[in-house]
């Protein structure tokens, strides 16, 4: 097994789940794929999608004793990974980095957008075209992966922006738009000591100070 290094934890529990996630950028874990866990078969492919694409070591355990509800799962993932992202950010702000990313990615006939920035700035937009799509994807509902991305960006303190330019099968729909996530996420994290401590937008690191 490949080493991993400084990786971040999230405990999440609630009356509902019971979530523990770890975040790491260190060497690849080869067995990554076995240690993401939820009761969905399709969101555990999208969050190894993250894992791969975003080159980071992703580990995910959910925990509901009584009713497994997608939306939840979904909603409460998302929350824990955007904390996981934004405590990265946090440790990563002094040395430098882009803070802000975007991609497009395709599998097949399917092509998406997405665009990501870690300005303490909460907020998710996705097109109409990804938010029309009401159907099943798999073993889920395709409403619930965009109630995992606005969960990221409450958790994560970011804005991130999702838009589907092509597609009919909802798989690929689905992980074109995941693939592009992940990619605009690595590009957020690439090294940039021109913006050594500070966020991507011009007003800098912002500093909330209590009385």
């Amino acid at each position: 097994m490949a080493e991993k290094t400084n990786m971040i934890t999230v405990k999440r529990e609630t009356n509902e789940s019971k979530i523990v996630l770890k975040l790491g950028r260190g060497a690849r874990d080869a067995d990554f794929k076995k240690k993401i866990n939820t009761p969905l078969q399709f969101f555990n492919h999208m969050l190894e999608t993250i894992s791969w694409r975003g080159c980071v070591n992703l580990e995910v355990d959910v925990d509901m004793p009584d009713f497994k509800l997608t939306h939840v799962i979904c909603e409460d993932v998302g929350l824990s990974l955007g904390e996981a992202y934004r405590e990265l950010f946090m440790r990563e702000l002094e040395g430098g980095i882009n803070g802000s990313g975007s991609a497009v990615a395709c599998i097949d006939e399917a092509m998406c957008r997405a665009v990501v920035s870690f300005e303490d700035r909460a907020l998710f937009v996705a097109g109409d075209a990804l938010r029309e799509r009401g159907e099943l994807v798999e073993d889920m509902q395709q409403a619930d992966l965009l109630t995992f991305i606005d969960g990221f960006a409450q958790g994560a303190r970011a804005t991130a922006h999702l838009d589907l330019l092509r597609g009919d099968n909802p798989h690929h729909v689905w992980e074109s738009a995941f693939r592009a996530f992940a990619e605009a996420l690595r590009a957020a994290f690439e090294p940039c000591p021109w913006r050594a401590g500070t966020t991507p937008g011009v007003k800098g690191k912002v500093s909330l100070k209590k009385d």
